[in-house]
């Protein structure tokens, strides 16, 4: 027996964003290593790309890290 169920579908008002074919899906679709989420609502996985980015640009900025900014001068 297995410890672990797959999961086939998902739950209803589940949403992402499939990176491979770009669209927004409800429901896990495809593959988890090609698609972000689960969203709460359709809006907010449309711009999944767009937050992705704002927060990979706070994280590479982040003073905690000590790291020179990417976008600093010598960088």
């Amino acid at each position: 027996m297995a410890l672990f169920k797959r999961r086939t579908a998902g739950k209803p008002g589940e949403w992402y964003y499939c990176l491979e074919h770009g669209k927004v899906e409800e429901g896990p679709e495809c593959p988890a290593k090609n698609r972000l989420g689960p969203y709460g609502t359709r809006q907010e996985a449309e711009h999944a790309m767009e937050t992705a980015r704002e927060r990979n640009e706070e994280w590479e900025n982040d003073p905690k890290w000590g790291d020179t900014p990417r976008d600093a001068p010598g960088a």
